[in-house]
């Protein structure tokens, strides 16, 4: 299987302030990757900087092939990247419908599965079909964040990137939107990268992890061994500096 992204010794952050430093990792067509870490250990940092949102002060960000580090945001979203940050970016004075609408791509050239389109996304998140005439600021917060998964789908992305997707949800949408995580991932192929306060759940439907902490990678690998050794886990999780 070929590497659809790849990232080799990353040097990013805000303005002069570098928070990630000599970051390296790969990912292949198809796969999960589950980006863990504590609070501030540069995990949303390595997330804008994939969707041209920081300052890149070195390394390289390839995507099917293609070098990313000089492109915008939009030009990156073309490109394939599909990005649904903590904000939830969806326009409030919109319908869901009109949300969806407004962003939509047609599917890639060479790109096998079938598009996603509004109709698609429906099918995914049935309380969007029958709520398409709400405006966003009707919706509540699991609607909005299934809104915002929709309109990073329907640009049909090669990677989609989903930053904190479960943060602040009741339980029962927690669940709703696992399972669709999990279809838009494992059944339909899609490759993705997620940030996630509660490792156990994302792990589950993830083939690989990479463990931040100081801006720094301290682990790599599948992640199945870190679900089934969460005493791993936990030393990974509150390391401080710890060797690669």
């Amino acid at each position: 299987m070929s590497d659809l992204l790849q990232v080799e010794r990353l040097s990013a952050g805000y303005g002069e302030a570098v928070v990630l430093s000599d970051v390296s990792f790969s990912l292949a067509e198809g796969e999960t990757l589950a980006l863990l870490g504590r609070n501030g250990t540069g995990k949303t940092t390595l997330m804008d900087t994939l969707a041209g949102a920081t300052r890149q002060h070195g390394g390289t960000i390839r995507l099917g092939g293609v070098m990313l580090n000089r492109l915008a945001s939009h030009e990156r979203a073309t490109a394939g990247i599909g990005w649904v940050p903590q904000e939830r970016n969806i326009f409030k004075s919109l319908t869901v419908h009109e949300n969806l609408t407004a962003v939509a791509r047609p599917i890639r050239a060479g790109h096998a599965s079938r598009p996603w389109t509004p109709e698609r996304v429906y099918e995914m998140f049935p309380r969007l079909a029958e709520r398409k005439t709400n405006l966003g600021t009707q919706l509540s917060g699991g609607e909005q964040q299934m809104l915002a998964v929709g309109r990073a789908l329907v640009l049909n992305p090669r990677l989609l990137l989903l930053d904190e997707p479960l943060e602040g949800l009741a339980p029962i949408i927690v669940e709703e939107l696992l399972r669709a995580i999990a279809r838009i991932t494992r059944d339909e192929g899609l490759s993705a990268i997620i940030v996630e306060q509660h490792p156990q759940a994302i792990l589950a439907i993830s083939h690989r992890a990479v463990v931040l902490d100081h801006g720094n990678v301290v682990h790599r690998g599948a992640a199945a061994p870190l679900l089934e050794q969460p005493e791993l886990l936990d030393r990974l999780l509150g390391v401080s500096r710890a060797p690669h």
